[in-house]
């Protein structure tokens, strides 16, 4: 190669930064889908914020639920949620809840996600024996972190569609 063709090369690779990974701000909004719109403004109900915390920290929680795996656990409960920010599509999932029910199936959705991944580690730790303690850890974690959704379920309130909140 010689260095014209590396000066071409070089020139286009920094058109392509320059129009694609623009860290202007006015232009950030269309670069960036993860921005946020108003609807990531709205307010959650009150577990969510905890939840999120723990949900999303494999170091809490034991697991890692990635984008892809909100996204199915989603359609798994006839939701659509656009690609995000994981916390911003836990917090969409939750958004709207007014049920048990709701929160119910959800969770049972997450647990069968978290269940998976029991599964994997399962089959990790019987293969590395000399690993199983980090194993064992996860999956105790894991145990954890469902108990606390049937915690959720139970200390919440129903929202009926026709309460009032200004209504005495």
């Amino acid at each position: 190669m010689n260095h014209e063709d590396l000066a071409d090369l070089r020139a286009e690779f920094d058109k392509f930064v320059q129009e694609k990974c623009s860290l202007e701000p006015e232009q950030n909004g269309a670069q960036n889908p993860d921005i946020g719109d108003k609807e990531d403004e709205e307010p959650v109900p009150q577990f969510v914020d905890a939840l999120t915390e723990k949900l999303l920290a494999p170091a809490i929680s034991g697991v890692y639920l990635s984008r892809l795996d909100i996204k199915r656990i989603a359609e798994g409960i006839d939701e659509s949620l656009p690609i995000k920010e994981r916390l911003k599509m836990v917090r969409a999932l939750f958004r709207h809840t007014t049920s048990k029910d709701y929160l119910r199936t959800a969770f049972d959705e997450i647990n069968k996600h978290i269940n998976g991944r029991v599964l994997i580690y399962n089959q990790l730790a019987e293969a590395f024996p000399a690993s199983k303690t980090v194993f064992e850890e996860n999956i105790v974690k894991a145990e954890k972190t469902k108990k606390m959704f049937e915690q959720i379920i139970e200390d919440f309130e129903e929202i009926e569609p026709t309460d009032d909140p200004m209504f005495i």
